[in-house]
């Protein structure tokens, strides 16, 4: 039962736009290296074809969507100076999104969930 449809769509194009806003400050010369850094995780996340929680779990897998994607934002926002991330949002509504799924992305986030699996193997074998 879906009360509000027109809700989750204006939630999710304002997440696909704030990662959009957070990969123009991720190439913004005046970005601090510690805020750059932060932001390549949450857009390489974001773009990753792979969960880091799988959809397939229910209520957990669409926790990272909902809850954790929005909190990354939200932090490396807070770490952006004020100015830069003003001429990013003036540049985003001004250009279309144009980001596509991240494969590298995948592949580290697949890398942690089969070096999370050994790890518990080797637990449970050892």
């Amino acid at each position: 039962m879906v009360k509000h449809p027109n809700k989750w769509k204006e939630f999710i194009q304002n997440i696909k736009q704030n990662i959009y806003i957070v990969y123009l400050a991720y190439r913004h010369p005046k970005t601090p290296w510690y805020a750059k850094a932060f932001s390549l995780l949450i857009v390489a996340y974001a773009l990753s074809p792979i969960d880091l929680i799988p959809d397939f779990i229910p209520v957990l897998g669409y926790l990272d969507e909902v809850i954790l994607l929005p909190l990354g934002i939200l932090g490396v926002f807070t770490l952006i100076p004020n100015q830069v991330l003003q001429e990013c949002r003036v540049m985003a509504s001004r250009t279309p999104i144009m980001l596509r799924k991240n494969w590298a992305a995948a592949i580290v986030i697949l890398l942690v969930w089969i070096s999370l699996a050994t790890t518990v193997l080797f637990k449970w074998v050892i």
